[in-house]
């Protein structure tokens, strides 16, 4: 089976594909850069669902103007911290302006969290994934991991936020866990949903 993941950034392209590969799941994954897709999508949905759904939809419309008929899978996915009231949630792409380094974006939100207690410095990763069938058919799904926010960040690098997020069960930040320790993710748990769905409408 083949599916485009509506995504360019390879990171989370090796993390979907080695997670398949640790679930024994012969799937085929395609990036935008494999379709040459190279539109800007204006995000500007309220919610994850409404952001993943417009990505889906311009993706779709692209690949019915190339004759591409292939599965599409897009994510909208960040980090929802309680004590800033769910920010920065739709928003952790662009929290400290377009394109901001991994640090800079990590020290906005370890400042803006400098003065709340350990007790409630509770967070969660949100990950909802919109599927559309070649038919047009559209399912949505979300995964979420709940852990924490410490005080000072980990080991930089990986994806944007892992080194200031403590899951649930563990000791140390998210890019310091290797990922066959780390167990689903929010991505994942949301992608073996998706996986159901399309071997239950496979056309």
């Amino acid at each position: 089976m083949k599916f485009i993941y509506g995504t360019g950034n390879i990171e989370k392209i090796n993390q979907v594909k080695n997670f398949f590969k640790s679930q024994n799941i012969d799937l085929e994954i395609l990036s935008l850069k494999d379709i040459n897709f190279n539109e800007n999508i204006e995000e500007n949905g309220t919610t994850f669902e409404e952001n993943s759904m417009i990505k889906a939809k311009a993706i779709k419309s692209y690949c019915d103007k190339i004759g591409l008929k292939e599965i599409i899978i897009t994510d909208d996915a960040g980090l929802c911290v309680d004590a800033l009231n769910g920010k920065p949630g739709v928003l952790s792409a662009r929290y400290a302006g377009d394109h901001a380094p991994q640090e800079k974006v990590i020290n906005k939100l370890l400042d803006e969290l400098k003065d709340v207690p350990e007790e409630k410095r509770t967070a969660k990763f949100v990950c909802v994934l919109t599927i559309i069938m070649p038919n047009g058919k559209f399912f949505s799904v979300r995964g979420e991991t709940k852990g924490k926010i410490p005080f000072k960040p980990g080991k930089m690098g990986k994806l944007t936020y892992n080194p200031i997020f403590i899951a649930d069960g563990f000791s140390k930040v998210m890019s310091e866990i290797p990922d066959e320790e780390l167990g689903k993710t929010h991505r994942e748990k949301a992608m073996l949903e998706a996986i159901k769905i399309i071997q239950c409408n496979k056309f």
